[in-house]
């Protein structure tokens, strides 16, 4: 075997008058056959001993998305000028990322690594000045009745009904009467950005029930006009192409494959869904887990910014 990069080949021998198939099978884990060989060039068949040369290209060989490493770091200096304040609403099944994507989020922000129904504030330079979006971390989506958040808090959470520091009661929803409800919610109260955050390692896990609950929480905010992504968490643990150089994330096919899956289950346009690593272990901070994070900002920002203005009477000077 010999082996270069993403290349790879070996060499096969044969007498004169033998032909080698050559299959498109996976030979391993990582390798496919990309060339065939089923018959032998006319100036070959004086030969005796025929040497083939099959090369075996890397799943990822091919890029099926175009991603700008360098650019996506001009966002923060953007960010930072919006004259409102967007809510974004995170959802997803526990143990999903949701937490690690606002903590992640901090440390790109902030250039060093940062440690309920709860509003999350990014802190922008000095005490008490922060960037104009705010995170909402909501309780993990489970599959069966009376376990996890229910989908009907999910819709009044949206709606501005929930104030900050409510605790979810998975047995029933918020009621009118509770403190924590609000009854007459203002613009800035309502979600901004539905964020839906997905495992790359348990994607395919998923079930049925759990799939049907956040297809509702969708639903919920098509109807209320609430622009919707997704972004994809763990991708260093869906295969060792991404785990060796996070920059192969799209060149990934097994990650372009989960990528459609998660479109084709939820109903999101593959390109809305972004695909993330979260800082868990590392000491430092790192610019190409920066770049997929503020690319992934960014667009919430961007969605946001349309939905807001197009609130009828809206005007983010007043």
């Amino acid at each position: 075997w010999e082996s270069n990069s993403s290349l790879s080949y070996f060499i096969i021998q044969c007498n004169e008058g033998q032909w080698p198939k050559i299959e498109g099978d996976e030979l391993n884990s990582s390798c496919y056959i990309q060339v065939h060989f089923n018959s032998l060039s006319d100036y070959a068949d004086s030969l005796k001993l025929i040497t083939f040369v099959v090369f075996l290209f890397q799943p990822f060989c091919c890029i099926w998305g175009t991603f700008l490493w360098e650019d996506n770091f001009k966002a923060a200096q953007t960010i930072s000028k919006l004259p409102f304040v967007i809510l974004i609403l995170l959802h997803g099944l526990a143990g999903a990322g949701k937490s690690s994507f606002v903590n992640s989020v901090d440390s790109v922000l902030q250039g060093r690594m940062a440690g309920r129904y709860r509003t999350y504030k990014i802190q922008k330079g000095g005490p008490g000045r922060f960037y104009p979006f705010v995170f909402t971390d909501i309780m993990g989506l489970e599959s069966g009745s009376n376990r996890g958040v229910d989908v009907q808090d999910i819709r009044l959470a949206m709606k501005g009904h929930i104030k900050d520091g409510y605790k979810f009661n998975p047995a029933s929803p918020i009621s009118k009467d509770d403190r924590y409800y609000k009854k007459f919610p203002s613009l800035n109260d309502k979600v901004h950005v539905l964020v839906c955050v997905i495992s790359a390692g348990t994607l395919s896990l998923m079930d049925e029930q759990s799939v049907t609950k956040m297809r509702e929480v969708r639903l919920a905010a098509r109807d209320m006009g609430i622009p919707q992504l997704a972004i994809l968490t763990k991708i260093d643990e869906a295969g060792p192409e991404v785990k060796r150089d996070i920059k192969n994330v799209y060149k990934s096919k097994h990650l372009k494959e989960l990528m459609g899956k998660l479109s084709a289950l939820l109903g999101i346009p593959l390109n809305c869904i972004f695909p993330v690593k979260n800082y868990h272990s590392e000491i430092y901070i790192d610019d190409n887990i920066d770049s997929l994070i503020l690319c992934a900002l960014r667009q919430m920002i961007d969605f946001g910014e349309d939905f807001l203005y197009l609130q009828p009477g809206y005007d983010p000077l007043a």
